[in-house]
């Protein structure tokens, strides 16, 4: 690395890793160093790897620091079934579930969630043995254009999970986040009002 493209973090981090490094050996020195290193070029590059669990797989990603969770399921790990509607966190069709939790992915940094586990669409069930909720779904035609519905049933599922009311105005109040277009929401509150009862 040339002298003139390294940071002044960069050259502080090489001096303490080397510091501490060099009471543990040698070939520890050159492995710690051989790191901040790597470290230091994914910075200038403006990048940054992550690693977290996707539908219970380990993914490690190179990402630009502005890459957002919804674009590195997306573009990176090819889950398309998470949907881009709005990007602006209004619409709900990217939501996904980080550690149990709904999430827009679109208003989520990817480099924030480091050793989280995120659940896509793709991971909540398979074809012959779909999630009760997806079931419910396709059993009451929770659906028109299809392409909310993935952000719908995640955030159905989580709801599951939450403190919420079993009255109809309390499911409606949950799943305000996420908005149907083509006007699918009886539908919708039936699918989810089966799966609540079983």
């Amino acid at each position: 690395m040339a002298p003139a493209s390294l940071s002044r973090r960069g050259f502080l981090q090489i001096i303490g890793v080397t510091g501490v490094a060099s009471g543990m050996g040698l070939p520890f020195v050159a492995q710690a160093a051989t790191a901040v290193a790597a470290a230091q070029a994914l910075a200038d590059e403006g990048l940054s790897q992550v690693t977290m669990k996707v539908n219970g797989k380990s993914q490690t990603l190179r990402v630009d620091n502005r890459t957002t969770l919804l674009d590195a399921l997306r573009d990176h790990l090819q889950l398309t079934g998470t949907k881009k509607g709005c990007d602006h966190g209004q619409c709900g069709a990217c939501t996904v579930h980080v550690n149990g939790r709904r999430v827009n992915a679109c208003l989520s940094l990817a480099i924030m969630h480091e050793g989280d586990e995120i659940t896509t669409i793709e991971g909540l069930g398979q074809p012959g043995k779909l999630h009760p909720m997806q079931q419910a779904f396709v059993d009451h035609d929770g659906y028109q254009c299809g392409y909310c519905t993935s952000g719908q049933i995640m955030s159905a599922t989580a709801m599951l999970h939450e403190a919420w009311g079993p009255d109809d105005a309390d499911i409606r109040e949950a799943m305000s986040g996420n908005i149907c277009r083509c006007g699918a929401y009886a539908n919708i509150l039936t699918a989810i009002k089966q799966v609540r009862k079983d």
